[in-house]
């Protein structure tokens, strides 16, 4: 009994030692697998892959398991590797499970030895220049995140994408992938992006869940609508001619009695004195205000009695200074008898009078809720005035940045911050709507033109301002998108560009100077670490990280290099509005909630032309 106890422990001895060799086989063939690799590429960052150190502890990019037995992970993102690379040898390494070579200068087609790596569970060649077709995917049935963007890899979408049950997360985004997209049944899929490719056709149903920034950049549609009987749809059309018809009936006598209205109040600016008398404004705020007097103070208003003064009253006003942009001064004036407004003084108008006049009636004209008000402007040879509505709740950028330095400052929270990029997407959408064949451009968005209205949501300030004006000096360019050298040659791709840096603005918690927020996003996201990019006040509620990875995903479409390339606004705002549509789509129901934004602790807000 004895002997054969002795037996069995001295077979188990053995089988362990023979273990342990293998093990220490593997590991040593994993490790001059590696050096062949790298002895056949051209890198420009050091790789400290040296015979005589330890592959599993100290060699960069490289992980192994825990029992230092073979390598799991090899992780070489931004080392400089270039070329069409001998990556057989990588193939070889047959427990791999972690494959990361992004953002190098990789080209060829995809390594079809790769089929070898039955264990891989992560793929990242994205930001590469590899090209041609994909193989058949079927090989990699543990495969969780595959992320090919961002190189050219062409043809059709591999249907066998299906197969990949475990699949998590899928980026085929700016390559050029054609034909349609296949219907991909894969219920643990999360994240997808197809964007920037040359995809025709239609959404698959499979996919319809995912938000419109994964499908933006091709020429496809989205049938997210459930289908209608016949009867519905006639019906609903019915009733839209008939409510077409009402409106247009209610614009023309609106039109008439707006007529009559300015006809009236011009009767009374003639009747009013023209003396000119001591100004709060001038003597408080700027000594140089209004003071070429004489007979020319009237100012034009849009919207008939609601606001009866001239610049005399305007003069007499008490007024604060707001802030101080490139283009002029802004001031916060309560006019006696009247509401408080803000009157943003222009300099270097660079257009005539009646260019001026024509532009700016334009504008007087866009009546939308996340469009603030345009309720006049004052013209004269020295002075230009333009009218807006104050807006007490503050601006974006106030909101965001304001007194960050004080402990007890109230976070503004993620539902407020969704909430004004998207009626800000809205109102700028509806500004690109307007003018003569929908040709109108804001060419200024920044947060400190966006503003918190009564309803909790961003209305936008200053449309159209920057074509009257010279050129934004070198410091105001932070959010012009790359290809505009001239604010005045601003096009509605560039707004685009600057809306997606105020996203980017809105999610980092820090202010745009001089491009550097874009390019610092960009880098981030580039060596995974997205969870970095977020504001640490955000970070405190981990329910609506998704949320804020989709953000983050439009925000990233915006401000793409190409202008072509970038959605229309009215598709930035379907994309928002898929973040949580049964919120944002159901027609501003919901109110800010109490104590929600640091509202009452803020003694102004920065108006900045």
């Amino acid at each position: 009994m004895k002997m054969k106890s002795q037996a069995v422990i001295k077979c188990v001895l053995l089988l362990f030692g023979a273990i342990l060799c293998i093990e220490a086989e593997t590991i040593k063939q994993d490790k001059h697998t590696l050096l062949q690799f790298i002895s056949n590429i051209t890198h420009s960052h050091s790789l400290n892959w040296s015979p005589t150190l330890s592959i599993c502890t100290k060699w960069t990019g490289v992980t192994c398991d825990s029992n230092h037995s073979s390598v799991v992970g090899l992780h070489l993102a931004a080392t400089g590797l270039r070329g069409d690379l001998q990556l057989r040898h990588i193939a070889r390494l047959t427990n791999l499970q972690f494959l990361v070579l992004s953002s190098n200068n990789i080209s060829g087609p995809f390594p079809s030895s790769f089929q070898a790596l039955k264990n891989l569970t992560e793929l990242r060649l994205d930001s590469n220049d590899f090209s041609g077709p994909l193989p058949d995917f079927s090989y990699w049935e543990r495969l969780r995140v595959l992320d090919l963007s961002n190189n050219r890899f062409d043809g059709r979408i591999p249907s066998s994408i299906e197969k990949l049950a475990l699949l998590h997360s899928l980026n085929l985004a700016n390559n050029k992938f054609s034909g349609e997209i296949p219907n991909l049944h894969v219920p643990g899929l999360k994240l997808l992006d197809l964007a920037n490719n040359n995809l025709t056709g239609t959404v698959p149903e499979s996919l319809q869940r995912f938000p419109l920034s994964a499908f933006v950049g091709n020429n496809v549609s989205s049938e997210k609508l459930a289908p209608v009987r016949q009867h519905t749809k006639h019906h609903h059309h019915h009733n839209r001619a008939v409510l077409v018809i009402a409106l247009s009936v209610c614009s023309a006598l609106l039109a008439l009695l707006a007529i009559l209205l300015v006809i009236i109040h011009n009767r009374d600016e003639q009747r009013r004195s023209t003396k000119e008398k001591p100004s709060k404004m001038r003597k408080d705020s700027d000594p140089s205000l209004g003071e070429e007097g004489g007979n020319n103070n009237k100012i034009v208003f849009f919207q008939g009695k609601n606001l009866v003064f001239d610049l005399e009253d305007l003069l007499r006003a008490s007024a604060e200074v707001l802030g101080k942009g490139p283009f002029g001064t802004t001031y916060k004036v309560d006019v006696e008898d009247s509401a408080t407004i803000v009157v943003k003084r222009i300099k270097e108008v660079c257009v005539p009078q009646r260019e001026f006049e024509q532009q700016i009636e334009q504008l007087g004209n866009i009546k939308h809720e996340n469009v603030a008000t345009l309720r006049g402007y004052f013209y004269s040879k020295d002075e230009k005035l333009v009218v807006y509505d104050y807006y007490q709740h503050g601006s974006l950028s106030t909101l965001l940045h304001g007194q960050r330095c004080l402990k007890n400052r109230k976070p503004l929270d993620w539902e407020t911050r969704l909430n004004m990029v998207y009626g800000a997407a809205r109102g700028v959408a509806h500004i690109h709507s307007q003018g003569l064949g929908g040709k109108l451009v804001h060419g200024n968005i920044k947060s400190s033109n966006v503003f918190l209205n009564a309803k909790g949501y961003g209305c936008v300030s200053g449309a159209g301002m920057a074509t009257l004006m010279h050129s934004l000096p070198r410091h105001a360019a932070g959010y012009r998108a790359p290809e505009i050298a001239d604010t005045r040659k601003g096009t509605q791709q560039s707004d685009v560009y600057s809306f997606g840096v105020l996203i980017f603005e809105v999610l980092t918690g820090k202010a745009e100077v001089g491009g550097n927020l874009v390019r610092w996003v960009n880098s981030v996201v580039r060596e995974e670490w997205t969870g970095e990019v977020f504001d640490e006040e955000l970070m405190r509620c981990t329910q609506v990280e998704e949320e804020m990875v989709e953000m983050l995903q439009v925000g990233m479409v915006c401000t793409g290099r190409v202008p072509e390339k970038r959605p229309k606004m009215s598709e930035v705002v379907r994309m928002v509005e898929e973040i949580r549509p049964e919120k944002l789509a159901s027609g501003y129901r919901s109110e800010v909630s109490t104590g929600s934004t640091p509202i009452g602790s803020l003694s102004g807000s920065p108006y900045i032309l």
